[in-house]
């Protein structure tokens, strides 16, 4: 490796960032590390397009199926937990690789975030139940009021800055400017792109795959264990559609589309964040070309950062 440098793999949804992956692994004797915030809840696995047992028996992955839904994973709790991965596939003499599209975990991995202080777990549970009931733009609008340095997102990151700034005193982006550490890692970035249309595309025909291979009764399954919907790991694209159509709001033939717009616009706000937050060399390829070529422009620009 190139001192402590290590591979981000970074790119919109449906781009093909896990062919990549695991053909690189045909290559190096690597490890994944996911940077996916929907990965980590369990029992979703369509919903939220996991690698399959086939493809995490090619290589090994970390970061996925770690909390049931419900429960909060922030980027922070991301960021420690992926030092201790990486640290532990170093130990074993492989090579750990970045893979995700969720910017705000890359980030904090590569520039770290505050280290969260101690909340309390009643208050903390009460207020959960109370944002809960809120509709999500009622939630960015009381983020904004508590946190002037709040610049949106989803339900999710504004039910954070509302927890932060009520039960500690301060907003989120006082502790992130005042207690954020050194990154853990050095990231080489390679960002995978694709025109439009081609994308569209792809997203259009995995939304289909999603629905013919059980999403709704996948998420039929966790509702019926008693989760909310809109709750943490319940609240997100594809997710949502399914909900709707069980709840008898959305017709059944019309979910996969409804999928397909909602991605198509996670997709884009991915491609604006990769374009402009990413510190650090980045190798920027075009996948549309087959993964193994990718796979090994990648491995020869890798070469060249070692010389």
């Amino acid at each position: 490796m190139a001192g402590d440098r290590i591979p981000v793999l970074v790119g919109p949804t449906a781009v093909g960032k896990t062919a990549v992956a695991l053909a690189l692994a045909d290559r190096w004797p690597l490890e994944v590390i996911s940077a996916d915030s929907r990965q980590v809840y369990r029992r979703l696995d369509i919903g939220t397009a996991k690698p399959t047992k086939k493809e995490r028996a090619k290589a090994a992955h970390h970061g996925l199926d770690l909390v049931d839904p419900g429960t909060r994973y922030s980027a922070g709790h991301f960021a420690r937990d992926a030092t201790t991965w990486i640290n532990e596939v170093r130990g074993r003499d492989q090579l750990p690789i970045v893979v995700g599209g969720t910017g705000l975990y890359v980030r904090a991995l590569a520039e770290g975030l505050f280290r969260e202080p101690a909340l309390d777990a009643g208050r903390r549970r009460r207020l959960d139940a109370y944002t809960a009931r809120l509709e999500p733009l009622e939630l960015v609008r009381w983020a904004g009021r508590l946190d002037d340095g709040f610049r949106g997102g989803g339900r999710q990151r504004a039910a954070r800055a509302i927890e932060v700034a009520l039960l500690t005193g301060r907003p989120l982006s006082h502790w992130q400017r005042a207690a954020r550490e050194g990154g853990t890692i050095e990231p080489w970035y390679i960002v995978l792109t694709m025109p439009r249309a081609v994308l569209h595309a792809r997203i259009a025909r995995r939304a289909v795959e999603m629905v013919q291979r059980g999403l709704i009764e996948e998420v039929a399954s966790v509702l019926a264990d008693g989760y909310r919907p809109g709750t943490a790991g319940l609240d997100g694209v594809g997710i949502r559609e399914a909900v709707e159509c069980l709840h008898g709001v959305r017709p059944r033939p019309t979910v996969a589309e409804a999928i397909a717009t909602g991605t198509r616009q996670y997709a884009k706000r991915q491609q604006t964040w990769f374009r402009h937050q990413l510190r650090g060399p980045v190798l920027t390829l075009d996948a549309t070309r087959p993964p193994e070529r990718l796979a090994a422009d990648i491995a020869d620009a890798w070469e060249r950062t070692r010389g």
